[in-house]
């Protein structure tokens, strides 16, 4: 690849480029959209609900603003942004709290959880200034048990889809063979295309899966796309669509999640500097990210959009093709906004079956705890830190799955440490900054 490449101010060809940001957006289209499933899922307004309008309206403003906090990244507003070819997307690392705040709630308990993420994104943009300053406090032991617990935290709703949905909202039904067939073909399709195809076709493995299992389950007719046709060809995101309202399990929860999503940006900034250009992030570089960060969730919250983050799976992607270019990353960014502009497009993805879902983010959350225990490897793992980690993850995960351990203290204490995550980085970042060093005993 050329010198030329890695710079991030060089324009390619435009064909180049408009084929390189598609493949971007191809590479996180799945992930990008899925949280807003999810959420929706939780709140009982999600697949097989009388009205799918809340969650096409929640997958519309993931892929709108999405693109627009890329644009942020990628062209900058004064202090905001990189002017690096970064891609924004919905963060999965606030979904093992919202999850619990909407859960069983319907529509109106959206209102709720949309002020928390105003809050979080006013939050974020005033932590910006000082995230390069803490760097010191979160060294890979805390920052790699976190991102595992959002992993581990994720893998149950990814088997419950397989299964065919979540037990609570289902019937019989959950668990039979023809589920967790559709569900295996999603699986294996999607290791096929990444292990034995080439170029594009590796690179949107997620995406192929998806379409292989989407046509098997058309051939058996569980596909519906009367929505598709009663949706509308184009249409602008509404202002608050769900409403907002502020409480303080919402509010605490955001902010302290957005700590976890600052410092997943700051990882994927310097990877994308380092394995790009060669080179160390620069302070600039660093601030301006994660200011992007909270403008995008801020303004993603405004219009029904979920919080953003930056998307690892594209900084593989740079360093897999050489290509540092942030013009690149911008067309992609425009193309994504166009397709949230598009209400066909999100009531074609609520056609999805939850098996072919299910099959996806089975893959994708064990990949965020894989990336955890990749970032735990460079860790020297002395008995300190064994037993750092080990009470951070027997605490955060122990409370996760038994969170009727927690019935008899308020309700905001109880949101915040049942989420696991929480918890577990409290420990962790505690008991690194306090604890001296163990010598090891014979």
């Amino acid at each position: 690849m050329s010198g030329s490449y890695r710079d991030p101010d060089y324009f390619p060809p435009l064909g180049v480029s408009i084929l390189l940001g598609v493949q971007h957006i191809l590479a996180m289209f799945v992930s990008n959209v899925t949280p807003a499933v999810i959420v929706a899922g939780a709140a009982g307004i999600g697949f097989g609900a009388a009205d799918q309008t809340p969650l096409i309206v929640m997958i519309q403003a993931s892929m709108v603003f999405a693109g627009v906090a890329t644009l942020l990244q990628t062209i900058s507003l004064g202090p905001i942004g990189a002017r690096l070819p970064i891609v924004q997307g919905t963060s999965f690392a606030f979904l093992p709290i919202m999850i619990p705040l909407v859960s069983g709630g319907g529509v109106s308990s959206l209102s709720a959880l949309y002020g928390g993420a105003l809050c979080g994104g006013i939050f974020h943009l005033l932590l910006a200034p000082l995230v390069p300053r803490i760097r010191f406090a979160l060294p890979p032991l805390v920052t790699g048990l976190v991102v595992l617990m959002i992993g581990l935290s994720l893998i149950r709703v990814g088997i419950q889809y397989s299964a065919g949905g979540v037990p609570s909202q289902g019937t019989a039904a959950f668990g039979r063979g023809e589920s967790w067939a559709l569900a295996l073909v999603v699986m294996m399709a999607t290791l096929g295309f990444k292990f034995f195809g080439r170029g594009l076709l590796s690179t949107a493995s997620v995406l192929l899966g998806i379409l292989t299992g989407y046509a098997v389950a058309a051939v058996f007719g569980r596909i519906d796309t009367v929505a598709v046709s009663d949706a509308a060809w184009f249409l602008l995101p509404e202002p608050l669509p769900f409403g907002v309202s502020f409480s303080a399990a919402a509010i605490v929860s955001f902010c302290l999640i957005v700590l976890v999503s600052g410092i997943e940006t700051i990882g994927d900034v310097s990877a994308i500097t380092q394995s790009g250009a060669g080179r160390r992030a620069t302070d600039r570089e660093l601030t301006g990210a994660t200011f992007a960060d909270g403008a995008g969730t801020l303004i993603a919250a405004l219009f029904g959009g979920l919080p953003n983050s930056s998307f690892s799976q594209n900084v593989g992607l740079v360093a897999m093709t050489g290509v540092m270019s942030r013009h690149v990353v911008t067309l992609g960014a425009v193309f994504l906004v166009l397709c949230g502009l598009v209400p066909k497009i999100g009531a074609a993805i609520v056609t999805i079956p939850i098996e072919v879902l299910g099959g996806s983010v089975v893959i994708m959350f064990g990949m965020v705890a894989a990336a955890g225990l990749s970032m735990l490897s460079e860790v020297t793992w002395s008995q300190r830190n064994l037993l750092i980690f080990a009470t951070s993850l027997s605490v955060g995960l122990g409370l996760q799955l038994v969170p009727d351990a927690l019935q008899h203290l308020p309700s905001l204490a109880q949101i915040l440490l049942a989420s696991g995550v929480l918890p577990a980085a409290f420990l962790a970042i505690v008991m690194s900054l306090a604890l001296p060093p163990l010598e090891d005993k014979e």
